[in-house]
């Protein structure tokens, strides 16, 4: 069985996720704790960064490589066109969708959990003791603030991030407009990019990660609740129902259930 080795809030491993779903691939999550975990990553594929797809004694890096090689070696329900205008556009799309709303929706999603105590609460495992959970919910907006800068989140960054995504998503509902994909009348790598990547910006409604369902459907305030974007957000919704599968103890059976912790023979 394929293993993908990933953070469960990871939108990068979603949209792997979903492309896996797309194809019908059976897979097995495996959650890389940060810090040991990638050490151990690190031994097997010589860098850190999830996701990473394991197929017999073959490691595949990077979401993008992994969407070509699972294309490649896997052809049935085809990610990548054939005709040649509309596979520069997918192969465009997927990397436009990388570097903006992949890079961007970080920024978005802190100061969305800088903002709202509950919400970066709600983000922790559920694992978690609760105690830890309120020393999480009652850290200072001054502290997450600080903690920013040290990553480059300044609040200028921030906020010139999500004045992008906006213009970002207008984009894309134009481009919705009359079609029901992004590039063709079938669903395309680019696609299950943008929305995969988009998770971040608002989570789906259904239970399709392994999150508290307090989650579900919430978002970056600004985004998630402008109807100006709502058609975009719709096409997602419409997205999921067809192709995500949801976990175990939904109305499918999935195929990749709530992720074990990593193990690395």
């Amino acid at each position: 069985m394929l293993e993908l080795y990933q953070f469960e809030l990871s939108h990068y491993s979603e949209k792997v996720r979903l492309i896996l779903d797309y194809k019908g691939l059976e897979y097995r999550k495996i959650e890389v704790t940060p810090g040991i975990g990638q050490v151990e990553l690190f031994r097997l594929t010589g860098q850190r960064q999830v996701p990473v797809l394991k197929d017999g004694h073959k490691y595949i890096v990077d979401s993008t490589e992994i969407a070509k090689y699972l294309d490649s070696r896997y052809p049935d329900r085809p990610l990548i066109p054939q005709d040649s205008k509309q596979r520069g556009l997918c192969l465009m799309m997927e990397e436009w969708a990388d570097e903006s709303i992949g890079i961007k929706g970080r920024k978005a999603l802190f100061y969305a959990i800088s903002q709202d105590q509950n919400f970066r609460k709600a983000l922790l495992p559920t694992s978690v003791p609760d105690v830890l959970k309120t020393v999480v919910e009652g850290v200072p907006k001054d502290l997450l603030k600080l903690l920013g800068f040290g990553v480059g989140y300044t609040p200028e960054a921030v906020q010139k991030a999500i004045a992008d995504l906006k213009q970002d998503l207008e984009a894309l509902c134009l481009l919705l407009a009359d079609s029901p994909y992004l590039v063709g009348d079938e669903p395309t790598l680019a696609d299950f990019a943008v929305a995969g990547l988009s998770i971040l910006l608002k989570f789906p409604e259904g239970p399709y990660l392994d999150l508290p369902v307090t989650l579900r459907g919430r978002g970056v305030p600004g985004l998630v609740d402008n109807p100006v974007y709502e058609p975009f957000f719709a096409w997602r919704d419409r997205l999921y129902t067809q192709f995500r599968k949801p976990l175990t103890g939904s109305t499918q059976t999935p195929t990749g259930t709530a992720p074990t912790s990593i193990e690395i023979d």
